[in-house]
C-alpha cells in the first residue's frame, strides 16, 4: 500500500469507526506530513481522495473537516448556466466580483444574473497546474464554468447538493434577507487523476431546482 493510501485508510478509519465525528476539524496538511514522516504532498493526495469519496470537506482558509455523511443522489451532468437560461428564453449574464492566484489556485468568486436578478453566488477555484490557460484570463466577460467546459475536457465529477439559509455575504450578493432557503450546489471535476476545479454555487431557492431524468436499466 502506498504511502498516501495508508493515511487516507488512517483517516478513513477514524470516521468510520465514529473517533472523528461530523464536523471535526482535521490537523493541517503541514501536521499531518509531520506527524506521518512524509511530505505534504503526499498528505494532500490523500485528502483529495477523502474530498472525492464524500468523507471531508475542504473549506478555503478554514481548513479540512469531517462530512455530515448524508444520503447523496447523483446529478449526471455538469450544466453550462448560460445555455440553460438562454434555454429558457431567458437574458443571462455574469458578474466577475474577484479574481486572485493564492500558490496553486486561481480563485474567482462571481454572480450569475437570469433576466437581471441575481441567480446564484458562486466561488470557484481552478487548479492552474491541470489549467495554465486560466492564469492568463479575466473572467470577465466568460464565467469560468462556461469556459472550463469550452477548453478542457473533464472525465470524473463529484457532485454535493444541500439546502441552507444564505450567509449574510450569500444574501447580501443576492440581494435577499439573511436565512432565504438556497439550493447550493457544491462539485469538483478530474481530467484523470488531475483537479481541474472545485466549484459553490448558491441558488436563491425561489428560482432555480435541479431535474434528472433516468431511464431503467435493459441490461
Amino acid at each position: 500500500m502506498s504511502f498516501d493510501a495508508r493515511i487516507r485508510a488512517a483517516i478513513e478509519g477514524d470516521i468510520r469507526s465514529g473517533a472523528l465525528r461530523p464536523g471535526d476539524r482535521l490537523p493541517s496538511e503541514h501536521e499531518l506530513a509531520a506527524y506521518h514522516g512524509c511530505s505534504r504532498a503526499t498528505v494532500s493526495k490523500a485528502m483529495a481522495a477523502l474530498h472525492r469519496a464524500g468523507l471531508i470537506e475542504r473549506r478555503r482558509k478554514a481548513g479540512s473537516f469531517v462530512a455530515d455523511q448524508h444520503v447523496h443522489s447523483a446529478v449526471l451532468e455538469v450544466p453550462d448556466l448560460e445555455q440553460l437560461i438562454a434555454a429558457r428564453g431567458h437574458a443571462y449574464r455574469w458578474q466577475c466580483r474577484e479574481r486572485r492566484q493564492a500558490g496553486p489556485e486561481l480563485h474567482v468568486e462571481g454572480l450569475h444574473f437570469e433576466n437581471g436578478t441575481p441567480l446564484a453566488f458562486e466561488t470557484r477555484a481552478i487548479t492552474v497546474a491541470t489549467v495554465p490557460d486560466a492564469a492568463v484570463e479575466s473572467f470577465t466577460d466568460v464565467a469560468p464554468g462556461t469556459w472550463l467546459l469550452a477548453h478542457i475536457p473533464w472525465t470524473s465529477a463529484r457532485h454535493r447538493i444541500l439546502a441552507a439559509g444564505a450567509t449574510p455575504d450569500e444574501a447580501d450578493a443576492l440581494g435577499v434577507p439573511a436565512g432565504t432557503a438556497c439550493l447550493i450546489l457544491e462539485r469538483s471535476t478530474w481530467r484523470g487523476e488531475a483537479l481541474v476545479t472545485t466549484v459553490r454555487q448558491v441558488f436563491r431557492g425561489d428560482m432555480f431546482d435541479m431535474v434528472a431524468h433516468f431511464e431503467p436499466s435493459r441490461g
